[in-house]
């Protein structure tokens, strides 16, 4: 992965969730917490490539992994995604706010 330095918090989250793996990953722990190992079976790669996704969505905050015994489990944390539809809900009131300023102009209000 490149380096991040210099990327907030919302570009880290959108970066994680830009590679269809990564989002595929996010989709299943949507149902709830799960093994690496439960979430590697459906991805066509090797275990070390999964864990290499697994850490980009680990730290962009968007996932959050724990050991029990010999297993690694993931989770999500909601409020990291909450943080990036925050960001989007600001940048679509923004541009409906530009449009409507548009529409009035032209109907000449």
């Amino acid at each position: 992965m490149p380096n991040q330095s210099g990327i907030d918090a919302v570009g880290r989250v959108f970066h994680a969730l830009a590679d269809p793996s990564r989002r595929a990953i996010v989709e299943r722990l949507v149902r709830g917490p799960a093994a690496v190992k439960e979430l590697a079976e459906p991805l066509a790669m090797s275990l070390p490539a999964v864990m290499q996704h697994l850490k980009v969505l680990e730290d962009a905050g968007v996932i959050v992994s724990e050991k029990h015994g010999r297993v690694r489990s993931c989770r999500l944390e909601p409020q990291t995604l909450r943080t990036a539809e925050r960001w989007l809900s600001g940048q679509r009131t923004e541009g409906e706010r530009q449009l409507d300023q548009l529409d009035d102009y032209l109907k000449g209000t």
